[in-house]
């Protein structure tokens, strides 16, 4: 979005300095209101002022939940956490791993204990305490519509052992019954796919207040999270998981397929 501006000349526009215009251009922290239409105005797209500020309410909305934790999230994962809180529909696709909206608190922190960062126990504690926090919109009186299409991979991996998987397959099971969570699992045999370049996730708003908003695509790396939120950009995402769920298992069979992989664990 700077395009041929440098930072220092950006931030000077804003009175800040150019570390916290940085913070800006990576999601590491929201700016304010003013911030926000100054930057845009600036950048020549004053037509984007309405929806940038409504989509920073909706963020703010959704981050109060996680400021009283005895820890804080990684600020660049701050926006996210917002932005899911105010979706209306979320829709992903997991090369690996059951997503983190989905996962039981064991297979969370086994999850993190085998990630390239060590964690000490109370950073550990707090990191499932945050995951299973944000379950906490599936129960919700007005839930968010979710779709995750799923590698079956992620049924076979023993993330944790046998005592770990046995209990997350009894919660993706216990999920396939709810109206308002689908789970399609991706068989091996459907050969190559549409998500060969892996994990994403699209977030829809909802319609009253972000009438024709194109969503976000949301990827995660291990340098934080990358937002997109051009239609182009989304359109491109959404194809990719619309593709996805014609090559998936039906959500009914898929059931069945999380049922019979519990099974080796009994």
């Amino acid at each position: 979005m700077r395009g041929d501006r440098e930072p220092a000349e950006v931030a000077a526009r804003i009175g800040k300095g150019p570390g916290a215009y940085r913070h800006y251009e990576t999601s590491e922290r929201l700016p304010s209101a003013s911030d926000l239409e100054v930057l845009l105005n600036w950048y020549g797209r004053p037509e984007r002022v309405p929806f940038f500020r409504d989509l920073l309410e909706a963020a703010k909305r959704g981050t109060d939940w996680w400021r009283s934790m005895p820890a804080a999230p990684p600020s660049w994962f701050d926006l996210y956490l917002g932005l899911e809180s105010a979706a209306a529909r979320i829709s992903g696709f997991d090369a690996q791993l059951v997503p983190g909206l989905l996962q039981c608190a064991e297979y969370t922190e086994a999850v993190y204990l085998g990630g390239v960062h060590p964690l000490t126990d109370t950073e550990l504690a707090t990191a499932v305490e945050l995951r299973m926090a944000r379950q906490v919109i599936i129960e919700r009186s007005d839930p968010p519509q979710i779709w995750c299409v799923l590698d079956e991979t992620a049924l076979n991996r023993e993330v944790g052992g046998p005592g770990v998987m046995g209990p997350q397959l009894d919660r993706l099971a216990k999920l396939t019954e709810l109206p308002h969570v689908e789970i399609q699992i991706l068989r091996h045999s459907a050969g190559a796919h549409a998500g060969v370049e892996g994990t994403f996730v699209i977030l829809d708003y909802p319609t009253d207040d972000f009438e024709g908003d194109p969503g976000t695509a949301y990827v995660e790396t291990l340098e934080g999270g990358i937002y997109y939120e051009t239609s182009e950009a989304v359109r491109k995402y959404r194809r990719v998981f619309e593709r996805l769920q014609v090559q998936a298992e039906k959500p009914r069979e898929s059931a069945e397929l999380i049922r019979k992989a519990r099974d080796r664990y009994k």
